[in-house]
C-alpha cells in the first residue's frame, strides 16, 4: 500500500510566488541555440525574397535586395504574382497543406492540438512557399513565415530532447521570438509577442527561456544586419499634453474602425473562395490576379515595402498619394489571403496603419506626420492583433523614436479597446476558431492557488486514517486538486501534518467547485460598500 505523502514540517517555506524549478536552466540553454538558429533562418528567408523577387520580375539571379515596384514588365506584370501563386498551389497539394495562410495561426494550431510539434517538411517548405509568394508580388510580410519557420526549427530541436509538452511549446516559441527579433530587431515586442499571444501563461519557466533566445537572434541580427533600427528616420519630437491624448484617441478610434474592416474583409474573401466550385489549390492563383492588376494601380503595394514605410515615417508622401496605397494594399491583401496564399500580415499591417496615421499626421494639431504614422502602425498592431504591448514597444524598437511613446501608449490602448468590445477575436485567432479550437488570451492567476483545503474542507471529529494519499489543511486547493487528477479520485482525507495517520476531514471536488464560486461571486457581484447617506 502506498506510503503517505512526506511532507516539510513547515509548509510556508514550500509556498513561492512562482513554480519554476531548476529545468529552467537547461531550457534556457537550448533557447539560446535555437535564438541563434532562428537568426540564420531570417537571413536565409529574406535573402530568398530577394532572390526570387529578381527572377520573377527581373529575370536575374542575385540576393541583392530589390523592390518588385521598379520592374520594366509592363501589362505582363500581371501574370508573375499568378505564376508564382500557381507553385504555391501545387506546393501546398503535393507538399503540406500547412504552409498556407499567416504562419502565426498555424503556429498557434501545433501549440494547442499538436503537442508542439510541428513536422520537418513545414521548416523547409514553408519558407520557400513564403519568398515565392512575396517575391512574386504578394503583399505580405516576412515576419510571419519566420515566425513559423523559426518555431519549427525551435520543436524539430525539442524534439530531440526528452521533453515534456509544455516544454516544447517554450522551445517552438523561443524559435518563433527569435526569428521576429532578428527580422526586425525588436527583441523586446518579439518577446511581448511571445507572451500575449502565444505562450498561454506568463510564468518564469517560458517566459526566461523565451526572452533569452530573442536576446540571442538580436545579437546574432548585429553581426547579420547591423546594429541600427530597421527605419531610421529623424527624430519627430516629443509630443506631450492634450495633444498628445487628443491625437492618440483619434488614431485609435480609427484604427480600431480600419482593424475590424480589415479583419472582416479577410474572411469576408475566404469564405468566398471557399464557394468556388474548383479546387482550394487553384485558389491563390485566381486571387493573385487581383495583386497583378493591384500592382499595375500602384506599385508601392507589391512585396513587402519597407522602402514605402520609411516614406511615411518620414512623411514624405502626399495624403492622395497615401489614400490609394491604402485602397489598393488594402484589397490585394484580403483578396491575397482570403484565398490561403503563403505570407505574414505585420508588414501590411503596418503599412495600411502608417498610412493611416500619415493621412491623419496632416490635420493633428502637434507632431509631424511621420510622427503620426508611427502612432497608426503601433495602434493597428494593438487592434488587429490585440496585442497592445507589443504594438508600443514595437513602434518603438523599429525607429528608437521615444518622443512617440505617449500618443503611442493612448492610440494602442484606444484601438485594442475598441476591437475587443466590438470583434470576440482577433484576424489571428479568427483562423483558429474556424477550425474548431479555442483560444482564450486573458491570464489571471488560479483562485485555487491562493485557497487553503482549511478554507473549504469538510470538519469532522478526528479518526483514524489509512495510508495513501491524503491532502493538509496548509495546502493549497491546487495542490490538493493535482493529488486528485493523479489518483483518478475526486476525494482526499484531510489529515493533520505532524499526525499523518489522524483524518482531521475530507476534501471532494464539491468543496473545490465552492471556491470556484467564490470567484465568481466576486468577479459578478456588484454592491456599494461605501455610503454617503447619514446613519441613525
Amino acid at each position: 500500500m502506498k506510503e503517505p505523502d512526506r511532507e516539510p514540517s513547515n509548509p510556508a517555506e514550500q509556498l513561492g510566488d512562482f513554480t519554476t524549478d531548476t529545468r529552467t536552466v537547461a531550457l534556457s540553454a537550448i533557447a539560446v541555440v535555437i535564438g541563434g538558429i532562428a537568426a540564420g533562418v531570417a537571413d536565409a528567408l529574406l535573402k530568398l525574397i530577394a532572390l526570387f523577387t529578381n527572377l520573377f520580375f527581373f529575370q536575374r539571379f542575385t540576393f541583392d535586395a530589390v523592390t518588385p515596384g521598379e520592374h520594366r514588365l509592363g501589362v505582363l506584370a500581371v501574370l508573375v504574382p499568378v505564376l508564382g501563386a500557381l507553385i504555391i498551389g501545387l506546393m501546398a497539394r503535393f507538399g503540406s497543406e500547412r504552409i498556407r495562410g499567416h504562419g502565426i495561426p498555424e503556429a498557434l494550431e501545433s501549440i494547442l492540438i499538436k503537442g508542439s510539434r510541428v513536422e520537418p517538411r513545414l521548416a523547409l517548405l514553408k519558407p520557400i512557399s513564403s519568398a515565392i509568394s512575396i517575391g512574386s508580388g504578394g503583399p505580405f510580410g516576412a515576419e510571419g513565415p519566420i515566425i513559423l519557420t523559426g518555431g519549427a526549427f525551435g520543436s524539430l530541436v525539442a524534439q530531440a530532447f526528452h521533453l515534456t509538452s509544455a516544454e516544447r511549446k517554450t522551445l517552438l516559441v523561443a524559435g518563433a521570438a527569435g526569428g521576429m527579433s532578428a527580422t526586425f530587431g525588436s527583441p523586446i515586442a518579439a518577446t511581448m509577442l511571445a507572451v500575449e499571444l502565444m505562450l498561454f501563461e506568463w510564468k518564469p519557466r517560458s517566459f526566461i527561456p523565451v526572452a533569452l533566445a530573442s536576446a540571442t537572434a538580436m545579437a546574432a541580427r548585429s553581426y547579420i544586419f547591423g546594429s541600427d533600427a530597421l527605419f531610421q528616420v529623424a527624430p519627430h519630437g516629443q509630443i506631450t499634453g492634450a495633444a498628445a491624448l487628443e491625437g492618440g484617441a483619434v488614431v485609435g478610434v480609427t484604427a480600431g474602425v480600419l482593424a475590424t474592416a480589415m479583419t472582416a474583409s479577410v474572411y469576408f474573401f475566404e469564405d468566398a473562395f471557399k464557394r468556388l466550385p474548383v479546387h482550394w489549390m487553384w485558389w491563390p492563383a485566381i486571387g493573385a490576379i487581383a495583386i497583378g492588376v493591384g500592382g499595375l494601380i500602384e506599385p508601392q503595394a507589391l512585396g513587402v515595402g519597407y522602402e514605402t514605410l520609411a516614406a511615411l515615417l518620414d512623411g514624405h508622401m502626399a495624403v492622395a498619394a497615401i489614400a490609394v496605397l491604402v485602397i489598393v494594399k488594402w484589397s490585394i491583401w484580403s483578396i491575397a489571403l482570403g484565398s490561403g496564399t503563403s505570407g505574414g500580415v505585420l508588414a501590411p499591417l503596418l503599412m495600411i496603419g502608417g498610412a493611416l496615421g500619415g493621412i491623419e499626421g496632416h490635420f493633428l494639431p502637434g507632431g509631424a506626420s511621420g510622427l503620426w504614422a508611427l502612432v497608426g502602425m503601433g495602434a493597428i498592431l494593438g487592434g488587429t492583433m490585440r496585442s497592445p504591448f507589443t504594438g508600443v514597444v514595437f513602434a518603438f524598437e523599429i525607429t528608437h523614436d521615444v518622443g512617440a511613446l505617449l500618443p503611442l501608449l493612448v492610440a494602442v490602448t484606444v484601438a485594442h479597446c475598441f476591437t475587443v468590445l466590438l470583434l470576440k477575436r482577433s484576424i489571428l485567432t479568427e483562423k483558429v476558431a474556424r477550425r474548431g479550437f479555442h483560444v482564450t488570451r486573458e491570464y489571471a492567476i488560479d483562485p485555487l492557488e491562493v485557497l487553503f483545503v482549511r478554507e473549504v474542507m469538510q470538519a469532522r471529529p478526528a479518526e483514524a486514517c489509512t495510508a495513501g494519499v491524503t491532502a493538509f489543511p496548509d495546502e493549497t486547493l491546487r495542490t490538493a486538486t493535482l493529488k486528485m487528477a493523479a489518483e483518478h479520485t475526486t476525494s482526499l482525507p484531510v489529515v493533520d501534518r505532524k499526525a499523518p495517520t489522524v483524518a482531521l476531514g475530507e476534501l471532494v471536488l464539491g468543496d473545490v467547485l465552492l471556491a470556484r464560486r467564490r470567484h465568481l461571486e466576486e468577479e459578478t457581484r456588484r454592491e456599494r460598500t461605501l455610503g454617503f447617506g447619514l446613519s441613525r
